[in-house]
């Protein structure tokens, strides 16, 4: 029943992305509701907003970490579905079920569905991410760079299915960060150099991490 497994396959997908990390890590942790909390986003950048850098870490890899789990696993059952689990899974970060569909902007979760369909777009997500973060201080400017470089790489690469899904996962974050779009093209964002550092230092021992693993 193909019809059957690949609904399955797209709402546990789905489901599993949907798992709102921040907001469960920071009220297991004591520090409130994430959601009225800074900018009441639910990812990482708002959890730092917290001053809990141990919860920010983690939620920033397990937010990578469903989106790539969803295609690993996947991949297991119909490896045709791959793609589509990981796009099912950052839906579900963006428009989570449990929380009146009202969820994160996706970067973490776009960079672990990237790695895991296409490691060198994942790659170059992730180094774009630090580039951007470093030349300008703002971390809306690096996750929004890193998104746009995700299906660009994968196009570099021959690879026209991931393509397609990372150019579809790259719009959603872009729409989700139109706000902030629209203070960067304005005067007056500020730059928060305490967080940046903080992404800068953790994104480079994960791609260094992920460089050894592929070089080993």
């Amino acid at each position: 029943m193909p019809g059957l497994t690949t609904a399955a396959i797209l709402m546990g997908a789905y489901l599993l992305g949907s798992i709102p990390f921040g907001v469960v890590l920071t009220r297991l942790g004591g520090a409130g509701d994430l959601r009225r909390i800074g900018s009441g986003n639910i990812g990482a950048t708002n959890v730092l907003r917290t001053g809990r850098k141990g919860l920010a870490a983690a939620t920033l890899l397990l937010d990578g970490g469903k989106g790539a789990a969803a295609v690993l696993i996947a991949s297991a059952f119909r490896s045709d579905m791959m793609l589509w689990a990981g796009a099912a899974a950052f839906i579900g970060h963006l428009y989570p079920v449990w929380l009146k569909f009202r969820g994160g902007k996706g970067v973490a979760t776009m960079l672990g569905v990237a790695l895991a369909i296409y490691w060198p777009a994942g790659l170059a997500f992730a180094l774009v991410w630090l580039a951007m973060l470093a030349a300008t201080r703002r971390s809306s400017a690096g996750g929004l760079s890193g998104a746009v470089a995700a299906p660009i790489a994968a196009a570099g690469g021959g690879q026209p299915d991931a393509v397609l899904v990372l150019l579809i996962l790259a719009l959603f974050v872009v729409w989700k960060h139109r706000d902030n779009i629209v203070r960067l093209l304005g005067e007056g964002y500020p730059a928060d150099d305490e967080m940046v550092e903080w992404y800068l230092h953790l994104m480079d021992r994960l791609v260094a991490r992920k460089r050894e693993a592929v070089l080993a």
